[in-house]
């Protein structure tokens, strides 16, 4: 079975080390609540507001060590009020878990994304 794990964070700058860091941050933190290992990823979707240029999101995972999993980068389109310097992430993940057990992760202003979730 794949299912769907989803995270977003923010940055405070579109500058790349604040990319690789915050985005580096959000994985960890997606699989470890998760119990996700690399071996077990299908892919790995990442996409970006189009005020982030500095760096690729997905760059940031190829610096973990993510060498093997497949990683795809897009752009968001420009919505006027959605959440600025935004950096969201979907894993594929090959799995036996239920939809119900899996932990969605929304870091920083994000969690204006899914404030049903992130507690905020």
């Amino acid at each position: 079975m794949v299912r769907g794990v989803r995270g977003a964070t923010t940055v405070e700058a579109n500058d790349r080390e604040e990319i690789f860091r915050r985005t580096a941050e959000l994985i960890v933190t997606m699989t470890t609540e998760n119990g996700i290992v690399a071996d077990d990823i299908g892919a790995v979707i990442f996409s970006s507001t189009p005020d982030l240029d500095a760096a690729f999101p997905a760059a940031a995972a190829r610096e973990m060590g993510w060498t093997e999993v497949p990683l795809f980068g897009a752009q968001e389109i420009a919505v006027p009020e959605g959440v600025a310097r935004c950096i969201r992430v979907l894993i594929l993940w090959n799995t036996d878990k239920g939809q119900g057990e899996i932990r969605h992760i929304y870091l920083h202003e994000a969690a204006a994304l899914r404030k049903d979730i992130s507690g905020k």
